[in-house]
């Protein structure tokens, strides 16, 4: 029985060192949603803070 469990151990313990995941992938996607945030953010600063100054300015006066 310790036997058999320590041989499953092992193999799970060699498929999870093989398993290394898509980590370019994730870094491209985090990447380009930092770019796009940027984008926006310089594109449309002026409207972005409008619309939030009015959107507290709604919530904070009756």
């Amino acid at each position: 029985m310790t036997m058999r469990l320590l041989t499953l151990i092992d193999r799970l313990g060699r498929r999870l060192a093989e398993d290394r995941g898509d980590v370019p992938g994730w870094v491209l996607v985090a990447v380009m949603t930092a770019g796009l945030v940027t984008t926006l953010w310089v594109l449309a600063d002026e409207q972005l803070t409008a619309v939030l100054g009015r959107a507290i300015g709604s919530v904070s006066t009756p």
